[in-house]
């Protein structure tokens, strides 16, 4: 499959005390725009850019808040790799 069709998902807890508040969204994104695939981020009925600080904070990710991350495009895997990692490590809050 050549790289530009790559597609990658995976399904996150929130885990940090506060959930997603602008500091780790603000870290999410930044991860995110490092890689130069599409990233996705839902919740339940709501979808979000997740390059976009705007639509990631509507996303409203409570402690224990279950989100699955999509991404398509060169390096889909390894940024959902990267950004489950962040989030598993509480964005480096707790």
């Amino acid at each position: 499959m050549p790289d530009e069709l790559e597609q990658a998902q995976r399904e996150v807890v929130i885990s940090n005390r506060q959930g997603l508040h602008a500091r780790p969204v603000m870290k999410f994104v930044d991860l995110a725009m490092q890689y130069p695939c599409e990233v996705s981020v839902i919740n339940g009925q709501q979808r979000a850019d997740g390059k976009s600080p705007m639509e990631m904070m509507l996303l409203v990710g409570v402690p224990g808040t279950r989100l699955m991350l999509h991404a398509r495009g060169p390096q889909a895997g390894e940024a959902l790799e990267a950004l489950a990692q962040l989030i598993d490590s509480k964005f480096g809050e707790d």
